[in-house]
């Protein structure tokens, strides 16, 4: 709400509005987008944590609580991330 506000502020009208001109507002400007978010203590939901920014995220949701998520923990998440097949939102056999 925050970006949007402040686009408003700027006078930007809604005809000019894309992606491009939400992202520039955003507290995360020049920050990649997240390939991965791991969500701990057996949550299964982003609790408003970076909507705009997780589109094409990959998630890992794990039963440990944040304060035992170690090392051992994020190799496996890793791990896993690394064997799913990324589509960025295309359908499989889209090129």
């Amino acid at each position: 709400m925050n970006a949007v506000k402040k686009i408003i502020e700027t006078g930007v009208r809604a005809e000019d509005l894309d992606e491009d001109a939400l992202e520039s507002h955003l507290y995360t400007v020049g920050i990649p987008d997240p390939d991965l978010i791991i969500r701990t203590s057996g949550e299964m939901r982003l609790s408003n944590f970076l909507l705009w920014q997780s589109a094409y995220s990959e998630f890992y949701f794990t039963d440990t609580l944040w304060p035992d998520f170690s090392k051992d923990e994020l190799a496996s998440a890793i791990k896993e991330y690394h064997g799913r097949e990324r589509r960025f939102g295309a359908l499989p056999g889209d090129d």
